[in-house]
Order: structure tokens, then sequence, then C-alpha cells
């Protein structure tokens, strides 16, 4: 009896030391628990203004929820340089709550986008804009990655548990309409129409307004196939400018966010400059008064002033 009461004792021991010293690592162990989107930013040094921010906006709850979200995060040099471009703001407590908010859920997508799935396209952020359609922020992948026209990644694909991060450069501010123009390379031709020095209209100025306003965005190749059309247009400049005036007023419908699913098969669209008619049966299409058969290639494009559709001609009325 006392040889077996021995054994037993020994196997017990053996097991309380062999409890005692099991690593950590061991792999029959639980896996840690993954921070969320939130608690990986206050783990980060470099991102401790936008936890603050986050914080202040009382957006916590909402960016530790269950997503996926895909967070575009400033660091503490772009929100330093976000301050300092603005002289009424020298702390975060100077931009007011709905500001900030708007700025910080203009940086979070649904879903997870990792770095190798961008394109050059435009995304929908959680940031709402009129009738509440979210924002859009465009990615810009050629000749390098870049977000809204002038931020780039530092970081890229810091997984969370509810999503991911990409760490940028640069506080992005949301864009009315011309600033979507401005910052996608493809409307340089529109810009320069529109800013072109002798127009009796300021086409800048009235569509940086208040709006609504839904604009129908020739792309450069729609120009180009425009000049090409005329043997005395070699330039924009050669367009007489009340014609060039009476073509783009017929881009703009003002006092509307028209998005694609207000659209209808023969629907007629008054814009400034006149009115076109919606051709849905074979695609999205626009018939003008010219007798133009015009593809809309992408749509609803936001901006916090109106929406953008984009065409692949210049509508002619």
């Amino acid at each position: 009896m006392k040889t077996i009461k021995l054994f037993a004792l020994g196997l017990i021991s053996m097991f309380v030391l062999a409890s005692c010293d099991k690593d950590e690592n061991d792999p029959m162990d639980p896996m840690p628990k993954q921070k969320n989107i939130v608690e990986t930013a206050m783990a980060n040094d470099n991102l401790s203004i936008l936890v603050a921010a986050i914080q202040q906006a009382g957006l916590v709850d909402a960016l530790s929820a269950d997503g996926p979200f895909t967070v575009f995060a400033p660091t503490n040099d772009a929100f330093m340089a976000l301050l300092n471009a603005n002289p009424a703001w020298t702390s975060l407590e100077d931009i007011d709550e709905a500001t900030l908010r708007a700025v910080l859920l203009y940086h979070v997508t649904s879903g997870e986008v990792m770095a190798a799935d961008l394109s050059d396209t435009y995304v929908s952020t959680l940031s709402p804009a009129i009738n509440d359609e979210p924002l859009s922020l465009q990615v810009s992948t050629t000749g390098g990655v870049m977000f809204n026209g002038s931020s780039k990644p530092v970081t890229t694909d810091i997984m969370a548990s509810n999503g991911l991060i990409h760490v940028i450069d640069k506080v992005m501010l949301p864009q009315n309409v011309v600033g979507l123009a401005l910052n996608n390379p493809v409307f340089s031709s529109l810009v320069a129409a529109l800013t072109r020095s002798d127009l009796t209209t300021d086409y800048v100025g009235i569509l940086s307004g208040a709006g609504p306003f839904t604009v129908f965005a020739p792309t450069n190749d729609a120009f180009a196939e425009l000049l090409a059309s005329n043997p005395a247009w070699t330039s924009l400049n050669d367009i007489p400018v009340a014609t060039l005036e009476a073509v783009l007023n017929y881009h703009v419908l003002n006092g509307a966010n028209v998005h694609s699913d207000q659209l209808s098969d023969e629907q007629q669209v008054n814009t400034i400059g006149g009115n076109f008619i919606v051709d849905l049966s074979s695609g999205a299409q626009i018939k003008t008064t010219s007798g133009q058969t015009a593809n809309i290639v992408l749509t609803d494009v936001q901006g916090i002033n109106g929406v953008v559709h984009v065409v692949d001609k210049v509508l002619l009325p």
C-alpha cells in the first residue's frame, strides 16, 4: 500500500510541476484575443492624436463594433499639419464635434480592403452627405497609391479583430464637386474648361456653393474627341466662349442630388443648359437634343454639395 501511495503522490507532483512549467506559447493554449481597430490604434504611438480625435468625436463604440471596417489612419504629423493649416485651430478641441466626426468617418469604409485589392476607383465612406448618401473617397493606384488626390500610405494591412488599418500621411477632407474634379487627373480637361480665364460665368464659384448639384462629368478622352470633331479646334481655347459655356451648362443639374437609382428609362433631365433623355434600355445612356448617345461610365461619386456621374462624351445641346 505504501508503494502505491508513493507512486500516486509522484504522479500528482509530476502533473503539478508540468502545469507550472507549461510554456505560455504552448500551441494547445487558446490564442490571445486580437485587438479591435480602436485598441490597435491605441497601441501605436504614431496614432495617438487619431485616438484622441476618435474619443472626442464619440466614435469609440462605433469603431469597436463588429464591422468589418477599413480605416485610413492619419499619423500624428498629419493631424499637426491639419491644425497648422487653419489659423482657428490650435488643438483638436478647436474643431467642432460635427466637423471632426464627419472628417473621421470620411476615413472609414465598410468591409476589409487590403492594399492588394486597391484599384483606380471611388469607395463609399461612412461619412454621410446630402440625403444621407455616403461621401465618396478617391483611390488612385496609377504611378503609386494615393487617396483623395494627395494622401499616401505609410503602412498598410494592419489587421484588427473587426477590420484593418492603413496608416496614411495626410488627413483627408471631404470634397465638393469641384474638389472631386480637381483631385482626379481624368478630369483635367474639364477643369481647364471650367476655369478658362475668358468665361463670363464663375463655374468654380457656383459649383463650390451649397448646391445641391448633379454633374455629368466628361473625361479627358471625351474632350479630345470633341476637339477632333472640329478642324478649327486644336485646344479648348479655340472653342468660342458662348459655345463652351452653353456646353458646360448642359452638364449641370442645379437644385438636386440625383443618384443612379433615381434615374429611370425615358426620364427627362433638365440641366441649366437644356434637357436630355436617360436611356436605360442598353445600359445607362444619355440621348442629347443634338442626337448624341453618351454612356454613363461611372455613377454616384458623392461630394458634400452634390453628386458626379462620369460620361464618355462631351454633351452637346
